[in-house]
């Protein structure tokens, strides 16, 4: 089972997200474990404070780091910077990360048993968060969100569907877009003509090679014309 540990300070956020489609049934299935925790249990002053004003002036408040690396060694059980166990991943959620990829998504459904998911707010937090108990900084993208929350979503989505039993088909997930460097190609189903647009005949032919041919050759063209980006990384 891979269990995901959401540290917040609206763990709310989560109260109804992953009692749908298929992380309820992964979920149901005993494949995953998520539960959310409110950053503030690991506070000690009276007014339960995460945040305060930067060194060095700015805009903004910061997370303290005191309460994050509480958090990390409560969910985790390290007590030495960064001893996890195998397959314990810390990530911040920061637009500062790398970015978080089909292929990321991978190697964590295959690699991790715990995925300790840190939520910024802010302006960020104190960096020696980052030195002292993250294992991966991940964005899941070139753009700034109010907070990490939205993010772990993502990131949980995008790890749960590619583990083995979370898809109704074993190869669902081998052939959706990034998988092998390309976009999806088109899909079609009934009616095979609505409003003069037909369904390509080669997709009624039965003959599975050529439809192998034709998808390929889609694949190719969308994302030529989409995101061509991908096509230098092959």
């Amino acid at each position: 089972m891979l269990r995901f540990d959401i540290v917040t300070i609206f763990p709310e956020f989560f109260r109804e997200s992953f009692d749908y489609g298929i992380i309820r049934r992964a979920r149901a299935a005993d494949l995953v474990d998520i539960k959310a925790h409110d950053l503030r249990g690991w506070t000690t002053d009276k007014h339960h404070s995460v945040d305060d004003r930067p060194f060095g002036g700015g805009d903004g408040m910061i997370f303290k780091p005191d309460p994050v690396f509480a958090a990390v060694e409560g969910l985790t059980g390290a007590s030495e910077r960064r001893e996890y166990s195998k397959g314990t991943r810390v990530v911040l959620l920061s637009p500062q990360g790398r970015v978080f990829t089909q292929q990321v998504a991978q190697d964590f459904a295959t690699n991790a048993t715990q995925i300790v998911l840190i939520c910024g707010r802010y302006e960020g937090v104190d960096e020696r968060v980052v030195e002292g108990v993250v294992t991966d900084e991940l964005s899941i993208g070139d753009y700034v969100l109010s907070g990490g929350e939205p993010a772990a979503l993502v990131v949980i989505d995008a790890i749960v569907r590619l583990l083995p039993g979370a898809l109704g088909s074993d190869t669902s997930a081998t052939y959706e877009s990034f998988s092998e460097g390309l976009l999806d190609y088109p899909h079609y189903t009934r009616p095979t003509e609505l409003r003069g647009m037909k369904v390509p005949e080669v997709l009624l032919s039965g003959n599975h090679a050529e439809i192998d041919n034709w998808r390929r050759e889609q694949a190719l063209k969308k994302t030529k014309r989409n995101r061509p980006d991908l096509l230098k990384e092959l």
